[in-house]
């Protein structure tokens, strides 16, 4: 007999022999629940796992937005269909929201080949509903009353301290947030389409579980880089029910040609210093060229981390990769912007990302700014752990 179905009869011997004391019969459950594995055990017995918490708020609701981070990339995607395809089990409608825009190759790649829609945005008014589910993010941004928003619920792996109003799961030691919903999907008793009965009505359908698995694989190198033991399971999970041929489409379309010149830009003017490197690309139109030309840079011989950033119509954005434990790169960006007004970095230890201001880089009043070489520096310092 399984450790949950111990305790259950044992509660169901306890709840007869009190049955004239049901107060009393209440608190000894309750303790006995506590002493035999707290709170998660008592979730389970009562059959209010995490992803069924999450179905019934979105079931308790005629509507729900459903809003993703900026210039969404694949794990944020996937994310939004498969809470999209969970508040559809609960007869509740959803729609998918960005800001930003959809440009990466793999990004584009992953809604054409799958043929999703996603709503973009840029204002707050631009969202019809009054419930919003954040996913792959915990703090809505950039776009026009992005600090109005009050969210009913957060999913998240991401640092960070935005919370939901009504239900928050941030777990930063998740590679990938898609593992996080793949949980919840698993919590609901699915099974992924190929391997339940044509009839079954918990079935995850062949797109969800293509885009989360391509989620789990972005954001982890090909689970090769910062994963958990969830993100694995997840893949596992979910490997039945994925198109082969739709997830070799999405992981290798065609390169646009600015992206291989930005990529080449980095490499050539790359600045290496002991382990690490540094490289501006100068102005670029697609800003999702950056992270690729960093993890490009990253690939080079004798280099562990890396910063690539670049200018894109006044805004210096930064990406940065770290295989060095000395070099946690949420921290190193975080560190490097947070003297300049308005902007922003942070991620985790091997994978970062950050933007600034060109107008705010250089000094308003009297600052004095901060030169793109200066940037440079301390970029160099701050990965050095002298910042």
């Amino acid at each position: 007999m399984g450790r949950v179905e111990a305790v259950g009869k044992m509660i169901g011997e306890l709840t007869s022999t009190l049955a004239d004391e049901p107060l009393l019969g209440i608190a000894i459950v309750v303790a006995l629940l506590a002493v035999l594995g707290g709170a998660a055990l008592l979730v389970r017995l009562l059959g209010r796992s995490t992803g069924e918490q999450f179905a019934r708020l979105l079931g308790s609701h005629g509507a729900v937005a459903v809003l993703m981070h900026p210039n969404p990339d694949p794990d944020a995607m996937a994310c939004a269909l498969a809470v999209e395809e969970i508040a559809a089990s609960r007869e509740t409608d959803a729609t998918l929201y960005y800001p930003g825009q959809i440009r990466h190759h793999e990004n584009r790649a992953l809604q054409a080949v799958l043929d999703v829609d996603f709503e973009r945005i840029e204002t707050v008014e631009d969202i019809d509903e009054e419930a919003v589910v954040l996913v792959d993010h915990n703090r809505p941004r950039d776009f026009h009353g992005a600090n109005a928003v009050t969210p009913l619920a957060v999913v998240d792996h991401h640092p960070g301290d935005g919370t939901g109003s009504q239900f928050t799961d941030v777990r930063p030691d998740n590679g990938s947030c898609a593992s996080i919903l793949s949980e919840y999907i698993e919590d609901l008793g699915w099974e992924p389409e190929a391997s339940a009965a044509e009839d079954d009505e918990k079935r995850l359908s062949s797109a969800t579980a293509t885009a989360l698995i391509y989620g789990i694989q972005a954001d982890t190198n090909r689970l090769t880089k910062g994963c958990s033991v969830d993100d694995f399971h997840a893949a596992s999970f979910l490997y039945p029910g994925i198109d082969q041929d739709k997830l070799d489409r999405i992981a290798n379309p065609d390169m646009d040609p600015e992206t291989l010149d930005v990529k080449a830009r980095a490499i050539t003017g790359r600045d290496v210093r002991s382990a690490f490197a540094v490289s501006n690309v100068g102005a670029v139109s697609n800003t999702d060229s950056i992270p690729q030309a960093a993890d490009e840079l990253r690939r080079l011989e004798g280099v562990n981390a890396v910063v690539v950033f670049g200018d894109k119509e006044g805004t210096i954005r930064l990406a940065g990769r770290s295989n060095d434990d000395r070099v946690h790169m949420g921290n190193v960006l975080e560190t490097v912007l947070e003297d300049i007004p308005m902007a922003d970095g942070g991620g985790h230890a091997r994978m970062g990302g950050g933007q600034c201001s060109v107008e705010h880089m250089a000094g308003l009043g009297p600052g004095e700014g901060l030169s793109t070489d200066e940037l440079r520096e301390r970029l160099f310092a701050a990965m050095n752990g002298e910042l």
